[in-house]
């Protein structure tokens, strides 16, 4: 009987045990559904759902002409949705029926896999019934376009359960082109540079939403519920694409054949601040040349003797010199407080010159000597000067550039020693970049009106301008109407006298040009200015033409110790002037040629393709007459404005016979010539005047002929 209640009781409490727990959960369900209920369906709610951000279209930058700098170009990223009911119904018969075709479309498309890889990855995914499977991201526009037409994404996206999303990817058309300047947009902000960075808000837009909806593994969108994004404004530009392709080309040119380190090429236009032109090109490792940085805005230098152009507004201003004031150059050399400051050259004559020829011929002992001897007991009277010429402001330029803020040094401040004075007046002791010089030229070219350089024209919504901005005055007279005359007569001085240190590049021009040239001394790697460690950097700054100003410049280049030339005029002024000369031809000659009226007694031969020679011909108003009426190629004498059209020599012979190219241009020579199985090498440029192998002779097919241009 013991043993019976023993077992007896233990059964009770194991049923009273469980009935507790029982009544703990039910209580504890309760509680969970009726006091909490809400709270855990909300977070069940948003495990479920979720917003995926719609980035908004890139507004695009343009130049003042009309041409794309930087915009962005749809990318794709393909999704399918496995589980739809369309690609699912009568048991996959739709899926099944189009797999074979849809495999071998992608395998031709992509051409990253089999058509059977493929076919198998497509046939896992269907199995798994995978709801956002990714089977290409990145795909460009043409690829998109030819995938709608694959069999079954063709039917739609309910029945093929094809998602393709897209985004914005950033490209500059141009490449190379200003690409410092224009800027390049990154995933990474922080790494913007240029009008990209400074008006990133503007560009960018505001993103848009989209409900993403988690289901059997994955997340879908919810269709129709999306906020649409609100794209980016555009960015008009002032640079002018065909000034800044020819800046471009002409820096590269001098900087690939002097070897140089980097160099800038600044073109703004004189009355407006407008820069029409900002190239930059810097020398990477592999010696190739690249627009690493900006060295016009970004780029504070010692800047050289162009630095004297303040020196002298200074001392004109106040009255100390006229242009026909004399100045001893004590041979050339002269010691400040211990320091030597030396001319590039032996001074002409007996060292005495006038001011006007001490800045033709750049010496540095005239400006270092007239700056000690007036300003030497009160140096802030010089240093205001260039305080009002704003050398120690910010530009203001639209580019964001820390690096590029100016260094002027005051009497007050701790740098400033004894030989200060006379090593700033001639370009040393300070720190300015390219633009600085240049705004203050521009306004010297201005007759004292310092325009705000700028870089934005306007800000444009869908088309209509939201925002134009116009040229902005610095300072209405940077100095009197005296100052800016003699300043103007000193630089063109420069370029046209026949001993001014950019005669000899710069005046054989058909327009007058003015500036001033600059070779800086510069510390190689900061070692010092010791014979072994220095190096040059060459400056030409000005404007033209002289007599009405249009257009302003600053070249400046830093060499390096492999650089054949270092000297302002035959580095930086070279590149002046060829940049100078396209401008000049395409924009300011207005030079209208007309026919001559006497008789032209001279006989000018070519050789051409039939149809451009009439073309010529037809369009010049030329009379011309073909004798032979079949065939594409033609010779042609001209003699007083009357043109004989005939047969040239050898070129319509069916057999191996070497034709002439002789007057041909390389289009046409090369044409001819490639067509009859011959290899080509090419000498110099314009039009043959010579080939190696003489027409009538045969020739074996891939046999070499070396043509010569001229």
């Amino acid at each position: 009987m013991e043993i019976k209640n023993d077992i007896l009781w233990r059964v009770y409490l194991c049923f009273i045990c469980i009935a507790i727990l029982g009544i703990a959960v039910l209580g504890r369900a309760f509680y969970i559904q009726q006091a909490e209920g809400d709270h855990w369906r909300d977070m069940g709610e948003n495990m479920q759902l979720r917003y995926e951000t719609i980035d908004a279209e890139r507004g695009s930058i343009y130049s003042e002409d009309g041409n794309l700098l930087s915009t962005s170009i749809p990318v794709f990223d393909v999704y399918v949705d496995f589980a739809a009911e369309g690609l699912r119904e009568k048991k996959g018969k739709r899926f099944k029926e189009n797999i074979d075709s849809l495999s071998i479309s992608l395998a031709n498309l992509f051409k990253n896999k089999s058509a059977e890889e493929y076919k198998k990855q497509l046939q896992l995914a269907y199995k798994n019934k995978d709801r956002y499977y990714s089977l290409k991201k990145k795909i460009s526009f043409d690829e998109y376009k030819a995938l709608r037409n694959f069999p079954l994404v063709r039917q739609g996206r309910n029945k093929s359960g094809f998602i393709v999303n897209s985004r914005d990817k950033r490209i500059n058309p141009y490449v190379l082109m200003a690409n410092r300047t224009i800027g390049l947009s990154r995933a990474d902000k922080k790494k913007n540079v240029g009008l990209e960075l400074t008006y990133d808000s503007l560009l960018r837009g505001t993103a848009g939403q989209r409900l993403m909806k988690y289901n059997a593994g994955s997340f879908m969108p919810v269709i129709g519920a999306e906020l649409d994004p609100i794209n980016g404004k555009d960015i008009i530009t002032t640079l002018d694409t065909y000034i800044q392709d020819v800046a471009e080309n002409e820096l590269m040119d001098m900087l690939v054949n002097n070897k140089s380190l980097h160099g800038t090429a600044i073109v703004m236009e004189t009355a407006t601040g407008k820069i029409k032109a900002i190239a930059n090109l810097g020398l990477q490792k592999d010696s190739t040349y690249i627009e690493d940085m900006n060295y016009a805005v970004g780029k504070a230098t010692e800047p050289g003797s162009v630095f004297k152009l303040a020196t002298l507004l200074s001392l004109l201003e106040d009255k100390h010199i006229t242009n026909q004031s004399l100045v001893d150059l004590n041979n050339g050399v002269m010691y400040f407080h211990g320091l030597r400051i030396k001319d590039s050259h032996t001074p002409r004559g007996s060292g005495i010159v006038t001011v006007k020829q001490a800045f033709l011929e750049s010496s540095n002992v005239a400006f270092a000597r007239l700056a000690n001897e007036f300003y030497g007991s009160n140096p802030s009277k010089y240093t205001d000067h260039l305080s009002r010429f704003r050398l120690d402001k910010q530009t203001d330029i639209e580019i964001i550039a820390t690096s590029g803020k100016p260094t002027i040094k005051k009497p007050s401040g701790k740098s400033w020693g004894k030989t200060t004075l006379p090593f700033m007046a001639h370009g040393y002791e300070e720190m300015v970049t390219p633009l600085h010089m240049l705004v203050l030229y521009n306004a010297v070219a201005n007759n004292g009106k310092m325009m705000k350089p700028y870089l934005v024209n306007a800000i444009r919504a869908y088309g209509v301008d939201d925002r134009v901005f116009t040229p902005s005055v610095l300072e209405e007279m940077i100095c009197s109407k005296e100052t800016i005359a003699q300043a103007q007569e000193c630089l063109k001085a420069v370029v046209d006298s026949l001993h001014g240190t950019g005669h000899r590049i710069l005046f054989d021009s058909l327009y007058s040009i003015s500036g001033k040239t600059g070779t800086a001394v510069t510390a190689l790697d900061n070692k010092g200015y010791n014979k072994g460690n220095k190096i040059y950097q060459s400056s030409f700054i000005g404007y033209f033409p002289s007599e009405k100003p249009r257009y302003s410049m600053a070249v400046v280049i830093q060499n390096t110790r492999g650089s054949r030339k270092v000297y302002g005029a035959d580095v930086a002024g070279t590149v002046f002037k060829k940049i100078a000369d396209k401008i000049y031809g395409r924009f300011i000659g207005t030079s209208n040629f007309s026919k001559l009226k006497t008789v032209d007694s001279l006989l000018y031969s070519s050789q051409g393709m039939k149809n451009d020679l009439q073309s010529i011909f037809r369009f010049m108003n030329i009379p011309y007459n073909d004798s032979v009426k079949a065939g594409y190629w033609r010779g042609m004498q001209m003699k007083n404005n009357t043109v004989s059209m005939g047969a040239p020599l050898y070129a319509t012979a069916q057999n191996k016979i070497m034709p002439s190219v002789m007057g041909m241009g390389l289009k046409d020579a090369v044409y001819l010539l490639e067509n009859k199985g011959l290899a080509i090498e090419i000498k110099g440029r314009g039009k043959v005047i010579d080939q190696s192998l003489a027409a009538g002779m045969n020739f074996k097919i891939g046999q070499k002929v070396q043509l010569l241009l001229n």
